[in-house]
């Protein structure tokens, strides 16, 4: 277990505030409702004495804080391989395969990226879900952050709420398109399939933005650059299904069979042979949580879809011009 220990003085300009306002103001690294719950545990003293959150302060007051971090996740570390991009005593930034389930749930109770990541780091077991902010769908590879302490953590989520985290994707898409463009549609849960998200009203749904932009085209699919705006549960999947271009392989919005007329055997195998979503987290940008330093890193297409990107195109090349698709 970690023992966080602070000292620190109120500052005159908070007399008349309440002392968990103060305390969020003198250590923005640790989240509001967690200075609150210390202050409630009597790990927070003010002037040598527990206060509650409510106590209205003067200014001048000396404040301690010793917290024990103790296991907020109780997993088994299991030893999974990582592919570790980047690594600080903050953070750390991950590259993961299609198939890898990221917190356990429902169906998958071990095996999962959380188990790999309590034995890369069993530290990790003392921040909120081991430090993960965000996910990837089990299908999608790709490149995820996620905190090693508990100051990274806070400023990670809040970045996360502002949309301050630059993520950028490709995906193979069914049918052709002759431009990029914006969804803008909200989503929520689908109100017939609990598994799934649709495209919902304003009411109902949360505000969903994504911006596609077109890379390739091949006779009956394209490549799409996808960068999220706004971070919903499936949203690309969604959003690409809601105008009529679902994902190559998706089970859940209709990434169906596709063959142009005169497909190469190769192609007809490659797109049969592919099932999971064609879709991968290929650029991560953020400043770092703690320093501020601009980070940025990439991803290559992982082997599977790059195989697919390579057969299309190449069933692109041979065909006739004057084929009816």
């Amino acid at each position: 277990m970690t023992t966080i220990r602070h000292e620190a003085t109120v500052p005159l300009s908070a007399a008349g505030w309440r002392f968990d306002r103060a305390l969020a103001e003198m250590f923005p690294e640790y989240s509001r409702s967690r200075l609150t719950a210390w202050v409630k545990a009597g790990a927070v003293t003010l002037d040598g004495a527990v206060a509650p959150p409510r106590q209205l302060l003067r200014g001048g007051e000396q404040v301690r804080l010793e917290a024990v971090l103790e296991a907020e996740v109780e997993l088994e570390p299991e030893d999974i391989a990582l592919e570790v991009v980047h690594q600080d005593e903050h953070v750390l930034v991950l590259n993961k395969p299609a198939g890898l389930v990221v917190h356990p749930g429902a169906g998958n109770p071990a095996g999962t990226m959380l188990n790999a990541l309590l034995h890369h780091d069993p530290k990790l077991a003392e921040l909120p879900r081991g430090g993960i902010v965000h996910r990837l769908d089990k299908e999608t590879s790709g490149l995820m952050v996620v905190a090693r302490s508990l100051p990274a953590h806070t400023a990670l989520v809040e970045m996360l709420s502002r949309h301050d985290v630059e993520r950028q994707y490709e995906a193979v898409v069914l049918g052709q398109l002759v431009a990029g463009g914006t969804v803008d549609a909200p989503i929520g849960r689908h109100m017939g399939d609990r598994l799934r998200q649709a495209v919902r009203d304003e009411e109902d749904g949360k505000h969903a933005v994504t911006h596609y932009r077109l890379r390739e085209r091949f006779r009956a699919h394209a490549l799409l650059q996808c960068n999220l705006e706004t971070g919903r549960t499936h949203q690309i999947r969604v959003h690409m299904a809601h105008i009529g271009h679902a994902l190559v392989g998706d089970p859940l919005y209709g990434g169906g069979l596709r063959l142009p007329k005169g497909a190469t055997p190769e192609l007809v195998a490659a797109l049969r042979g592919f099932r999971r979503q064609a879709l991968h987290a290929e650029r991560l940008a953020f400043a770092h949580p703690v320093s501020g330093e601009p980070l940025s890193f990439s991803a290559a297409r992982p082997a599977d879809l790059d195989e697919l990107v390579r057969i299309l195109r190449a069933d692109a090349a041979q065909a006739d011009p004057y084929d009816d698709y």
